[in-house]
């Protein structure tokens, strides 16, 4: 059988904006995850504020969009903000994007958003990819209600200062972490907060996404074989969050493998969905149980 590609055909157009700001949502990786809205909107806009132009620039010359760029981004002082509110006020339509995600969600904009609002401009938003959230939904973690703490310090001090203060949230805990320093931020959650599920999801929808799931022990082992890279959302689980152990898992595999008589296969898949653990794990254990 011959397989066919389906063409969907849509159109996109240049439109007449109202002046003001535009928080536009751009893909965390995946070029495609971009809305028609925001394609029509970084188009149709007089000017782009990028966190940074050469990164922006990629994404408008993939899409054919020529449209002025300026820099906006955390060290960008009042008289940016000045600049772009200025646009705005002589009826200019006005994008501000992030390198990756949505805007303001720990990245620039909240001053400007802020004193655009105080000033009685008009602020809209365009919705897009969002790393945290994405990394939320993929993590096996409770999602109906959570906490995004940002950026975890890099200093040791303030990050065991950071996990102890929210310890005892019953919530899932959500933070941006860099790739080199997530060995020892595992350690120090252990150490800080006891023997968590967490989940550590990398390199969201690019090529090479990778979700680690397990405990604290676990992500260490599987962290100290085989160092990770990439951008880095980590997830906690919350102080009533369940924590399995060897034991839990143990017994769990011998009521699947003994008494049910599932096959190691089933009963590998039927322990993960229960307890969210990585496959290697409870592989591991599986063959523990086989074997007695």
């Amino acid at each position: 059988m011959v397989e066919q590609t389906k063409h969907i055909e849509f159109s996109i157009e240049k439109r007449n904006l109202s002046a003001g700001l535009y928080l536009v949502g751009t893909p965390i990786g995946y070029l495609k995850d971009i809305s028609l809205r925001a394609l029509e909107t970084l188009m149709s806009v007089d000017v782009v504020a990028c966190e940074d132009t050469r990164v922006t620039g990629k994404l408008l010359h993939h899409y054919g969009i020529q449209v002025k760029k300026i820099k906006y981004n955390d060290h960008s002082d009042s008289r940016a903000r000045d600049e772009i509110i200025k646009r705005i006020g002589q009826g200019e339509a006005v994008a501000l994007c992030s390198d990756a995600g949505l805007p303001l969600i720990a990245d620039p904009g909240y001053k400007l958003v802020t004193e655009c609002l105080e000033k009685g401009a008009y602020v809209t938003s365009v919705p897009g990819a969002s790393a945290v959230l994405t990394g939320l939904q993929l993590s096996g973690l409770p999602t109906d209600q959570f906490i995004f703490l940002g950026f975890m310090p890099s200093k040791k001090k303030a990050k065991e200062d950071t996990l102890l203060r929210w310890k005892d949230l019953p919530m899932t805990h959500i933070y941006y972490e860099t790739a080199p320093r997530i060995f020892d931020t595992v350690k120090t959650i252990q150490k800080s907060m006891g023997e968590r599920h967490i989940v550590i999801a990398r390199e969201l929808t690019k090529t090479f996404e990778e979700i680690l799931s397990g405990t604290c022990a676990d992500i260490l082992v599987r962290l100290k074989d085989s160092p990770i890279k990439g951008e880095v959302v980590l997830m906690i689980s919350g102080q009533d969050g369940k924590v399995w152990t060897e034991e839990d898992v143990m017994i769990l595999l011998r009521g699947f493998i003994t008494e049910e008589n599932f096959s190691v296969k089933e009963s590998v898949q039927s322990v993960m969905d229960i307890s969210g653990l990585a496959k290697k794990t409870v592989y591991e254990y599986a063959l523990k149980v086989k074997n007695e």
